[in-house]
């Protein structure tokens, strides 16, 4: 599985993560060409080296008719009266009809806004509607958001993992004053997401990072086992003890990056038909994976071993239902790792009608099996065996 893995131990901002994601591309002065050349009004991109601690990285210098923003005031997109405004309104006219990008890539700006101007609203208890950037750092912003977006349609990652991000600590100072770290925009968009402080006295992540990070990540965790294929180098513009960098590896995953939680118990006290019931109905709740073992208990009591699997996130979920579904008194939990073929399911015109075939490959090999269902239905329609069925249509696909 074609992986993507960004490591924010310092945080993360927009020029940052554009300067590390072209950094895995084949040709990244090419890349910048291309940036370039999309026509945002009076964007200027350069892809310039730069070092942090030793460490050779790049940095996207972003300029508007000619003034490099400063970081302080762009990455707070909050209202002044000294600056025209640009609303929401305002930059999905420009994305729409000012930048040459692929419709996706523009659903995918309007989106990133759209989890900036919704933390904004919020931090200011506005309306959407009545949120407005700065004209000063908008078009860096709306430049920053685009090379990203347009860099993760370009790489195209099966899976994206962001390791839990470091937002600093201390104060920033913005339009309307000194604001705690992480900002109040950046800390609503980081809802659901771990994040850590620490000894670094500093804003290391931006609203307009965040934004790009929740928004693309499939998962926040720890990098996951893969074989790497590029490393990129995002350099942000400030000097700290530590390399003031955004990291990210692309390869390819070795195990799909997917855990699984695992939850059983013990009954000796329920009926089949009971145990029965409770499978069925954690099945249809969800499950992955519901089983059971005949165990031999204390003093030699014969007994049941129901085993469920489910998603991580959906185990308190579970572990409710298996209470209200069985008679146990406790419930164990354990994490596994898991391999797994990728699966997609496709349709096949038969002499005898569509069927589904589920097609799983990986791990250099690939399998093909019939839905079942389908075959049982067709071999109830014409009153023939399973075996017939299977063979006709095998030979009919084939």
């Amino acid at each position: 599985m074609k992986t993507l893995y960004i490591e924010c131990r310092m945080g993360a901002a927009g020029d940052m993560l554009s300067a590390a994601l072209a950094e895995l591309l084949p040709d990244k002065e090419a890349f910048v060409d291309e940036l370039n050349s999309l026509g945002i009004p009076g964007i200027e991109y350069k892809l310039e080296s730069s070092v942090k601690c030793g460490i050779t990285g790049s940095h996207m210098k972003v300029t508007w008719e000619g003034k490099e923003e400063g970081e302080e005031h762009h990455e707070h997109h909050h209202e002044h009266s000294h600056h025209h405004h640009s609303g929401m309104h305002d930059i999905e006219h420009i994305v729409r009809d000012h930048i040459n990008v692929p419709d996706k890539v523009k659903e995918d700006i309007l989106a990133v806004y759209g989890l900036i101007a919704e933390a904004e609203s919020h931090a200011h208890n506005r309306p959407v509607e009545e949120i407005h950037f700065h004209e000063v750092g908008t078009m860096d912003a709306v430049a920053d958001v685009t090379a990203v977006c347009l860099l993760m349609y370009k790489l195209n990652p099966d899976r994206v993992v962001v390791s839990p991000v470091h937002v600093g600590s201390g104060q920033v100072r913005c339009v309307h004053g000194i604001l705690p770290v992480p900002a109040p925009a950046t800390a609503y968009i980081l809802r659901n997401v771990p994040i850590y402080g620490g000894s670094v006295d500093g804003e290391l992540c931006t609203p307009t990072g965040a934004a790009l990070l929740k928004y693309f990540a499939d998962d926040f965790a720890q990098m996951p086992v893969m074989r790497t294929e590029a490393v990129g180098y995002g350099m942000g513009k400030k000097d700290f003890t530590a390399a003031n960098c955004v990291r990210a590896f692309l390869g390819e995953s070795l195990d799909g990056g997917d855990t699984v939680t695992e939850l059983n118990c013990n009954v000796d006290d329920m009926t089949a038909e009971e145990i029965g019931f409770a499978v069925n109905a954690l099945f249809e709740a969800g499950a992955l994976e519901v089983y059971t073992t005949a165990v031999g208990m204390k003093k030699s009591r014969p007994g049941t071993l129901i085993t469920l699997l489910c998603r991580d996130e959906d185990k308190g979920k579970f572990a409710e239902l298996i209470f209200k579904y069985t008679s146990t008194i406790g419930i164990r939990e354990a994490s596994y790792r898991r391999y797994k073929l990728e699966r997609s399911v496709e349709t096949v015109k038969t002499e005898l009608g569509e069927v589904r075939r589920k097609v799983s490959g990986g791990y250099g090999v690939t399998r093909e099996k019939f839905e079942y269902d389908d075959l049982a239905e067709i071999a109830a329609k014409h009153g023939m065996s399973m075996d017939e069925v299977r063979r006709i249509v095998s030979e009919t696909v084939s």
